[in-house]
């Protein structure tokens, strides 16, 4: 199935069944403010979607159980036991289920305690990240938990995996999430990225190794840094075992971001999903990723994240400094961004995780990460770092409007350990700006589709490795640039200008001039370009008597994306717009008369 056509999913049968579930709002009416339905929904589709899966092997589970508890089988032999007969990593020991809940009204409390005590201790680990408990004491309270727990039991919230995928169900949470973010006027983007921009992202990592893995599967492992409801890694998932049966995906994630109201739920959810596909679900990690490090010491294969950009690390200030001293033993030893903005730290991050030699790296950032901060700043220097080091293969700019929560110009930056000799010492530009399908709906601020053509376009510019070529497809654009490492950086001198005596010669002090106060000024003169020549061209001929202090020298290394790939436009000559503008006056003239005369 086409990349697209897995999109297209989300437009009917997918939206209709978040539609439906969330319909069991109705019931929380009153009870619950608006924006705390989906503290309901979500966790109840989660245990809907885990008593579905579990149906066929209940029985089985509820008299192993008994079995094991009478010849006082407990802890980790218990725990593998009741895995194996259930068929998944969790199990629910209870004797009820939705169906037996449904059939007992009158002791809908007791029974539902009983139920969710049943469960392994990793899915109460997700509805404890829900916070469910309290939901469920107000729903006892308010008289409405047999009414939720009945429309859940409804076909509309029929959730077995046997008819609902996992990719659908990835599609139908992030359809509740949206619906969710909306109460709360907040845009989806904040905890998801959409599919199309995922599937880029998943053909440039694997586009180097496609036919190796067609030809002969693989073992690999997965990271995202920010992971949300983790569908980035599911889609990674998808990828591989489209190109191959016999590829294999061991994924992992950290989720919290500071101020954002749905980490808890999303990682539950990202767990959750984790446990219902068989996948890594203890790989699925809540914690702060930039102070709390939970993967330290590990490294994988592929690293795919949208961390957030714009949001200060205040809260983690203390901690990131702290690690920054241990310098290259520790994840920041680069530098350090502006506190306004940690997601160079993000960055930082993935690239202390990556395999060494072949370690592949796909991260979204804003155009900051490309040029803010002078030579010599921490920002400067860690585009410096990954330069230098020649870990960037390529930097694709995306076409605005493309994600839900903003409408600005947004990077996906290729990062890897493993650079092809070809590549080696150079990084490529894709400008895919142009490069879009219109919605014909908008979603938040998402107006725009990367496509099928699309992305085969971008990925034909990429894979070609042209150093200057525009490609075209009807009125799609994508234009390719590549630069030596070099290229990028620079050296910002510091000039002075030298005191004169009467007669116009230069002060001196030990053989040195010396320089006028207030009258210094800085030259950006590319790494490429020889100093000495540079200067002699360019400031001489301006100040007789300027001179380099070359001690202050501080190397800085920006992106100039805009810069290179613009497209000077002529002006409309004075001659035409004074035409239009006496076209204007004239029907200005016809319209007052249509309308007095």
């Amino acid at each position: 199935m086409s990349m697209s056509s897995l999109q297209k999913q989300t437009n009917s049968n997918i939206q209709d069944k978040a539609n439906l579930i969330w319909e069991c709002a109705t019931h929380l009416v009153g009870l619950f403010k608006p924006h705390e339905y989906g503290k309901v929904i979500l966790p109840m589709t989660v245990l809907k979607r885990f008593d579905d899966a579990l149906k066929d092997t209940k029985d089985a589970v509820v008299k192993m159980a008994e079995k094991l508890d009478s010849q006082k089988i407990d802890g980790a032999a218990r725990e593998g036991i009741l895995c194996k007969t259930s068929g998944y990593a969790f199990y629910n020991t209870s004797k009820f289920d939705f169906a037996k809940l449904q059939a007992d009204a009158d002791n809908i409390d007791s029974n539902f305690e009983d139920y969710l005590k049943g469960f392994s201790a990793n899915v109460k680990d997700i509805l404890e990240n829900f916070k469910f408990a309290d939901q469920v004491k107000t729903m006892v309270k308010g008289g409405v938990l047999y009414a939720t727990i009945d429309e859940f039991s409804k076909k509309k919230a029929d959730m077995d995996p046997k008819k609902i995928t996992s990719a659908d169900m990835g599609y139908i949470f992030e359809e509740l999430i949206r619906k969710f973010s909306e109460s709360y006027d907040e845009q989806a983007g904040a905890h998801f990225t959409s599919r199309d921009i995922i599937y880029l992202m998943t053909e440039l990592l694997v586009s180097p190794e496609k036919d190796e893995i067609m030809k002969n599967g693989c073992t690999k492992t997965a990271y995202d840094m920010a992971m949300g409801t983790s569908q980035m890694l599911g889609c990674l998932d998808e990828r591989l075992k489209d190109i191959s049966k016999d590829a294999t995906l061991t994924c992992f994630g950290q989720e919290f971001n500071p101020g954002q109201e749905f980490n808890p739920e999303t990682y539950a959810i990202a767990k959750a999903d984790m446990l219902i596909k068989g996948g890594n679900a203890n790989g699925m990690m809540y914690g702060d990723t930039l102070s709390d490090d939970k993967f330290d010491g590990y490294d994988f294969d592929y690293i795919i994240s949208n961390p957030p950009f714009g949001i200060d690390w205040k809260r983690e200030e203390s901690e990131v400094k702290a690690e920054a001293k241990k310098g290259w033993d520790g994840r920041f030893g680069a530098g350090l961004p502006a506190i306004s903005d940690g997601q160079m730290l993000f960055m930082m991050n993935g690239i202390k995780k990556l395999k060494e030699g072949s370690g592949r790296m796909a991260i979204i950032q804003n155009g900051s990460s490309l040029f803010t901060g002078d030579a010599g700043s921490g920002a400067s220097e860690i585009r410096r770092y990954v330069l230098e080091q020649d870990l960037v293969e390529a930097i694709i700019q995306l076409p605005t409007d493309l994600f839900y929560n903003t409408g600005i110009s947004t990077y996906i930056w290729l990062i890897t350990k493993g650079k092809n000799m070809n590549r080696s010492g150079k990084v490529q530009l894709i400008d895919a700006s142009k490069c879009f399908e219109k919605r014909r709906k908008n979603i938040g601020k998402k107006r725009v589709d990367l496509n099928d053509d699309c992305i085969s376009l971008i990925m034909k510019a990429y894979s070609e490795f042209y150093e200057d070529k525009v490609y075209t497809q009807g009125d799609y654009i994508v234009e390719s640039k590549v630069l030596d490492n070099s290229f990028f950086g620079y050296t910002k001198v510091t000039v002075e200008t030298a005191q004169t005596a009467e007669k116009g010669n230069q002060i001196t002090k030990k053989g040195k001039p010396v320089a006028e106060k207030g009258k210094t000024d800085y030259e950006i003169i590319p790494l490429n370009d020889d100093v000495d020549a540079y200067f002699e061209k360019n400031v001489l001929p301006y100040n007789k008597n300027a001179f380099m202090d070359r001690s202050k020298d501080k190397i800085g290394y920006e992106v100039p994306f805009t810069r290179l790939f613009y497209k000077f436009e002529q002006p409309e000559s004075s001659d035409d717009i004074f035409d239009q503008i006496k076209e204007l006056g004239r029907e200005e003239a016809e319209l007052m008369k249509a309308l007095f005369d």
